[in-house]
């Protein structure tokens, strides 16, 4: 079986002193479960592994298992692996290179959205900020940042996700994960 490299996001870890998950015990945590090649990124709950045989989903549940056993609660996991990552970097609707990192954003869902869920939302009343789908991610363009987006907030809404787990990450972030995963 072939080694691959994958990223690991953690939702809502790290946030005003609430599910405390120090960087060195997750990669500590990782290493445990037979992970090579661990990093991780900022304090947000990014971690780079390479992994012999699983799949994204397998590999979710065991961390997601293994942290709430380490640390004592339950942290929503989203796994991707490089081809995933690079994917989304490539498809992004929005012309990034001319953008501020921190004005492009993408959430990344643990299966697939389609325009349906997002009917409701009228995407003109909130011009000049626009989202639009992907692979299981939404994009979202908020020219002022996220924290003055009000469709930010308005896709934050946990009914749009019902089902689902979410997490979003800054561009920033998203490009610097797809770097640390090739091979």
């Amino acid at each position: 079986m072939a080694i691959k490299t994958y990223a690991a996001l953690l939702r809502g870890i790290n946030v005003s002193g609430h599910k405390k998950v120090p960087m060195a015990e997750l990669r500590t945590l990782l290493e445990g479960l037979g992970h090579g090649g661990v990093r991780t990124y900022l304090q947000s709950g990014n971690a780079v592994f390479t992994a012999e045989g699983g799949d994204e989903e397998s590999w979710a549940a065991v961390l997601r298992a293994a942290i709430e056993e380490h640390f004592g609660f339950a942290v929503d996991v989203l796994v991707r692996d490089h081809a995933y990552l690079k994917a989304i970097v490539d498809a992004c609707p929005f012309p990034a290179a001319d953008l501020e990192p921190k004005q492009l954003h993408v959430t990344y869902f643990s299966g697939p959205v389609d325009a349906e869920r997002f009917a409701s939302v009228e995407q003109p009343s909130f011009l000049p900020e626009e989202f639009r789908l992907g692979d299981r991610a939404l994009y979202l363009y908020a020219p002022d940042g996220l924290g003055r987006s009000k469709l930010a907030e308005v896709l934050s809404r946990p009914r749009l996700a019902k089902g689902l787990v979410a997490t979003s990450r800054n561009w920033n972030t998203v490009t610097r994960l797809e770097e640390m995963t090739r091979a």
